[in-house]
């Protein structure tokens, strides 16, 4: 259940998956690397529907921690194409992680990842509008 004043994720859920002790550091909190690797992973499928073929993380142009994620918790990865360019294609990128796997929910991440559309050699490739 949510009231309407609280925020709510932007985008479409793209990845949902279960933070595990042996992805934490020594406090027990889950490592930066393993959440913005989920994150990726989602901006990617994000990219490769949009882009209709594959694509490659270029670069993370924005990426901003507001919470830690914690054993137990479900990681909800949503995502939004913001922009798409002649190769390239910009997807925001939001985690929130649902406590106690229940309905309650907090964002504990946002960043805006870099893809650039690749043909099967390796080269880039216009992205059809």
């Amino acid at each position: 259940m949510h009231h309407e004043d609280e925020p709510q994720p932007t985008g479409a859920l793209t990845i949902r998956t279960l933070a595990m002790p042996a992805d934490t550091n020594p406090a027990g909190d889950i490592f930066g690397g393993w959440v913005l690797s989920q994150m990726d992973i989602a901006g990617s499928i994000a990219a490769v529907e949009r882009s209709g073929g594959r694509t490659v993380t270029v670069a993370v142009e924005a990426m901003t921690f507001i919470a830690p994620v914690k054993v137990g918790d479900v990681l909800c990865v949503y995502t939004s194409v913001e922009r798409v360019g002649t190769t390239s294609i910009t997807v925001g990128v939001e985690a929130w992680a649902r406590r106690n796997r229940l309905s309650d929910r907090v964002k504990v991440t946002e960043g805006r990842f870099v893809f650039v559309a690749l043909n099967e050699d390796g080269t880039k490739r216009k992205i059809a509008n």
